[in-house]
C-alpha cells in the first residue's frame, strides 16, 4: 500500500512541476503530457485508496481515510472534463491537496473496528454523496480562481497564471455548470440518505442533516438568483463558498465529533 501511495505522489509531483513550469514561463500548458502523467498517477491513487479503505472487518470510511478518496474522484472529474474544457489550471490546487491527503492517509492509523459491511442502498448513497461533494469542491476551487481573476482584471495586473486562464465569462459558465451538476447529485444524496434515518439523535445525524440541508438551500438560492436575477461575480462566489463551507461542516464536522472528539471523552 505504501508503495502505491509513493508512486501516486511521485506522478502528482511530476504533473505539478509541469504546471508550475508553464506558469512561471508563461507558456501554454502542455495538455497531453500533463494529462497522461495525471492519468497514471490517478490509477495508482485508486489502487492505494482501495487497499487503504479495505479491512478484514469491511470498508473503513474514517475521517483520515475519506479525503484521499474524495481527491481521487475530484481529480477524475477534472481530468475527464479537461479533455473538453479548459480546467487544467485547477490541478495547480488539486495536486498538492491530493498529496497532503495521501500523506495523511499514510501517517494516520485508524482502528479496523470502523470497518463495516455495506448494503447496495448504502453504497449508492455513499457514491452519490462523494460525487456531489467532489463536484461542489471543484466549483469552490473554480469560484476562488474566478475571484482572483476578477481582482486581477480590476487592478489590471495579470500574473502568469491568469494569462493562461480562459476568459472570465467561460470561467463563470463552467462554475454554474459544476454547481448545477453538484446540486442534482446532492439532492439525490439527501433523498437516499433520508431513507436510512430512523432517529437522528440516536444515530448522531442531526449535525450532518442540518448542515447538508443548509448547503442545499444555499446552492438552491444561488441557482435561483442566477436564473431570475442574473447573479454573477461576487454574489456567485460568496454563495458558492458559503454552500461549500456548510457541506464540509456536514461531513467532516460530524466525522470529527464522532471519531475524534467523542473517542477521547
Amino acid at each position: 500500500m505504501l508503495s502505491l501511495h509513493g508512486l501516486t505522489i511521485i506522478f502528482y509531483l511530476a504533473a505539478w512541476a509541469l504546471l508550475l513550469n508553464a506558469v512561471f514561463r508563461q507558456q501554454q500548458l502542455p495538455a497531453k503530457p500533463l494529462l497522461a502523467v495525471i492519468t497514471i498517477g490517478l490509477c495508482a491513487h485508486y489502487l492505494a485508496v482501495f487497499w487503504s479503505l479495505r479491512t478484514d472487518a469491511g470498508y473503513q470510511f474514517g475521517i483520515f481515510k475519506v479525503p484521499s478518496l474524495f481527491f481521487a474522484v475530484i481529480n477524475s472529474v477534472v481530468l475527464v472534463s479537461s479533455f473538453r474544457k479548459p480546467l487544467q489550471n485547477l490541478f495547480l490546487f488539486l495536486l498538492p491537496l491530493s498529496i497532503a491527503a495521501l500523506l495523511t492517509n499514510i501517517l494516520t492509523g485508524e482502528n479496523a473496528k470502523l470497518g463495516h459491511s455495506l448494503t447496495a442502498p448504502v453504497i449508492s448513497h455513499i457514491l452519490l454523496s462523494i460525487l456531489a461533494y467532489s463536484l461542489l469542491t471543484i466549483a469552490s476551487l473554480q469560484a476562488l480562481l474566478l475571484a482572483y481573476q476578477n481582482h486581477q482584471l480590476k487592478t489590471k495586473h495579470l500574473t502568469g497564471m491568469m494569462r493562461l486562464m480562459p476568459p472570465l465569462q467561460t470561467m463563470e459558465t463552467l462554475l454554474f455548470e459544476m454547481i448545477w451538476a453538484g446540486q442534482i447529485l446532492l439532492t439525490l444524496s439527501l433523498i437516499t440518505g433520508f431513507t436510512f434515518i430512523h432517529n437522528m439523535t440516536a444515530q448522531h445525524l442531526s449535525h450532518k442533516v442540518i448542515f447538508s440541508v443548509m448547503a442545499w438551500i444555499i446552492y438552491a438560492v444561488l441557482l435561483w438568483g442566477r436564473h431570475t436575477l442574473g447573479w454573477r461575480g461576487a454574489a456567485a462566489i460568496r454563495f458558492t463558498l458559503g454552500g461549500f463551507a456548510a457541506l464540509m461542516l456536514a461531513y467532516f464536522g460530524s466525522k470529527l465529533v464522532l471519531e475524534v472528539i467523542l473517542q477521547r471523552v
